[in-house]
């Protein structure tokens, strides 16, 4: 079962607007972020898209879906990223906080404008793996 695109989107927007006020703001704020980054991987289900969920104007299944392995993936992607931005700012290491916390901002800013950054990297390694197996067979 997929996830409707524009509970996809919020979750995006929310990801883009946390981790902006993060490094604009204070870095404490990461931790919002990196608190429901954290929850959704270990429960597989994000507490964003779920409030979100009664916004809908349709029924669920009326939108274009998003895979939900995939959208776990992306997941694991910006959680560590926001967690290491978190952890190079508590060592004083900021150059590398923004740098991470900034890779977030475009990776999910770059997937509400269409192109999915993740997608690409999962598809890629699955690629990879699948010609590995199929080499050594």
């Amino acid at each position: 079962m997929g996830i409707p695109k524009p509970l996809v989107q919020t979750n995006q927007a929310f990801v883009v607007l946390s981790v902006l006020s993060g490094l604009l703001i204070h870095h404490s704020l990461l931790l919002i972020p990196l608190a429901i980054g954290v929850y959704t991987l270990v429960t597989k289900t994000n507490p964003i898209i779920k409030i979100s969920r009664p916004f809908l104007s349709k029924k669920p299944d009326q939108y274009i879906q998003e895979d939900k392995d995939q959208q776990l993936f992306n997941q694991w992607i910006a959680t560590i990223c926001v967690g290491a931005a978190l952890g190079f700012f508590s060592i004083d290491l900021n150059v590398l906080g923004y740098l991470f916390g900034g890779m977030v901002i475009v990776a999910a800013g770059v997937a509400l404008m269409g192109y999915c950054i993740g997608c690409t990297i999962r598809y890629r390694y699955m690629m990879w793996k699948h010609r590995r197996t199929s080499t050594s067979s």
